[in-house]
């Protein structure tokens, strides 16, 4: 019956005019774009979506080298005061003018308390329009990092935004609807045209964007068509229903590479195990009035109990970087010492969990996405089989990704399976929001199981502000060593992802999983 759905989702969608031309770029994955809100929901998919839509001040290049987007140049007035000049002429897709008025707007917008965009203004403190072409941010202090804050950054049309009643972002953890979660205006390469939400979603080239004179791609039409199912996705991809897979299953990878083609690399994404550390008493567990999670001991044990080679052998297929550490090798900051896990060892789990007072008497409910990372529901309960060996019976609540950001944004969780990628290829980006205490703005932003250590804190703010290259990575290492030996979370692998497309497709490989439609070739 599903098989028989998308088809006809498919079928519906060669019916659009346009669709039927080479220049059309049908593509899928396991999970639906969230939301169209450039400033609600912090996921991959939904950036890659958005920046369609909307350009930022700035962007990556190919390798991931900053340029000039609605920005044509900067300058550093003084350690906390930056100055941008904004390109002349540019339109948002009602014909309407860019201008700095525009920039002030969304940057200010990402800081609203709805948005989850936090990390990305972090240590801003003011944005203004000097003129009609000309932004100063100033900053709370010295931020090595600000210009790698800014490609994820979108921006949005003020007037649009007032107009149709979305000033702040979409709440997107309240399950608020919004105008702007299902409506998108930006001056982007790509027009949103259609919005059917788990359906499909349609984009139609932006004629009027001020950068497709140096367009590298050819694709004048997106089709977005999400297809739960592995299996699906992979017919789809080798019946031509659809030109892209952005996450095959790993089963499938070899007859994939051998029927189509195949595209893989290290993904900047570390893959963890989040604890509630913190509530007095852990939440659906059969242990009352305590929580055995602040025992450093069970934490490590749980830890040891996880065989992660075997979990990449049978659960990842291969298609996985085992690590220690909460960054990923392509993120500054990153050491191979500091990627090293503690050695599984199921018997010292035994001994530990005894010690705590927990012998074969403690249970625990594990919340994990089940269309959200590489196998991720399958990685889950292969934890709680190992788990389970060494004497904690757990149990498996998965779910769609839509339900579960906003269950463990609300805290509404003991364990759970989480990635986290890193933008801004700076470790700052994770300590910041994982690891830091829960404060203001971006500091703890996604700490979901409300670690705290006031020596990590102080490191962790320290590095913030710091220029001096040798000693913000030497504090940078301090901090991740302490929450290592903390077992604050508990790290899995890296992702190694494999992009699956037509022979016909000609797309460039990213470390940050988003695929740049307007560098794409359909031949």
């Amino acid at each position: 019956m599903r098989r028989s759905l998308i088809a006809a989702a498919v079928a519906a969608a060669l019916l659009v005019p346009g669709i039927g031309l080479a220049k059309t770029f049908k593509w899928t994955s396991q999970g639906d774009i969230l939301t169209m809100d450039p400033h609600s929901q912090n996921e991959s998919l939904n950036i890659a979506a958005n920046l369609w839509v909307y350009d930022p001040l700035v962007r990556y290049n190919e390798k991931f080298e900053v340029v000039p987007s609605l920005a044509t140049s900067w300058e550093q007035v003084s350690p906390t005061l930056w100055r941008f000049k904004l390109r002349d002429g540019v339109k948002f897709h009602d014909g309407s003018p860019f201008t700095a008025d525009d920039v002030v707007f969304s940057l200010k917008r990402a800081m609203a308390p709805s948005s989850q965009y936090k990390s990305y203004v972090a240590g801003i403190k003011d944005v203004t329009a000097i003129d009609p072409l000309t932004v100063e941010i100033s900053l709370n202090g010295p931020n090595p990092v600000l210009l790698r804050q800014l490609p994820v950054l979108a921006i949005m049309s003020r007037a649009w935004s007032e107009k149709n009643g979305v000033v702040a972002p979409q709440d997107f953890n309240r399950k608020e609807e919004s105008y702007s979660g299902r409506n998108a205006m930006g001056t982007g390469p790509y027009k949103l045209k259609s919005r059917e939400v788990d359906v499909k979603t349609v984009y139609v080239e932006n004629d009027a964007w001020w950068g497709k004179p140096t367009k590298k791609g050819n694709v004048s039409e997106i089709v977005y068509t999400p297809i739960k199912q592995n299996a699906t996705r992979t017919a789809a991809l080798l019946s031509g229903e659809v030109d892209f897979v952005l996450d095959p299953p790993a089963q499938d990878l070899d007859r994939l590479r051998q029927q189509a083609k195949v595209l893989d690399g290290n993904e900047y994404r570390t893959i963890f195990i989040g604890l509630d550390v913190n509530s007095p008493e852990l939440k659906y567990s059969n242990v009352k009035g305590k929580n055995p999670l602040q025992d450093v001991r069970v934490r490590e044990a749980l830890y040891r109990a996880i065989d992660i080679e075997a979990i990449k052998k049978s659960v990842m297929r291969g298609m996985s970087l085992p690590t220690g550490t909460m960054i990923a090798p392509q993120v500054a900051g990153y050491t191979v010492e500091l990627g090293k896990r503690v050695p599984y060892d199921p018997e010292k789990s035994r001994a530990l969990l005894k010690a705590a007072g927990y012998d074969n008497n403690f249970e625990l409910t594990l919340d994990c996405p089940n269309n959200r990372y590489i196998n991720d529901e399958a990685i889950c309960q292969a934890i709680l089989a190992m788990w389970a060996k060494v004497g904690v019976k757990g149990k498996l609540n998965a779910m769609p990704r839509a339900t579960f950001f906003p269950k463990v944004a609300n805290y509404d969780t003991s364990a759970y399976l989480f990635g986290w990628g890193v933008p801004t290829f700076d470790a700052f980006y994770s300590l910041e929001a994982l690891i830091r205490s829960k404060g203001e703005g971006a500091n703890g932003s996604f700490n979901y199981g409300k670690y705290s250590n006031p020596q990590v804190d102080k490191l962790i703010d320290a590095v913030k502000v710091e220029t001096d290259d040798a000693k913000r990575t030497a504090m940078i290492h301090q901090a991740l060593e302490l929450y290592a030996k903390d077992f604050g979370a508990l790290p899995l692998h890296d992702q190694v992802i494999p992009w699956a497309m037509k022979k016909n497709v000609t797309a460039l490989h990213r470390a940050d999983n988003r695929p740049v439609v307007e560098w794409i070739t359909i031949d």
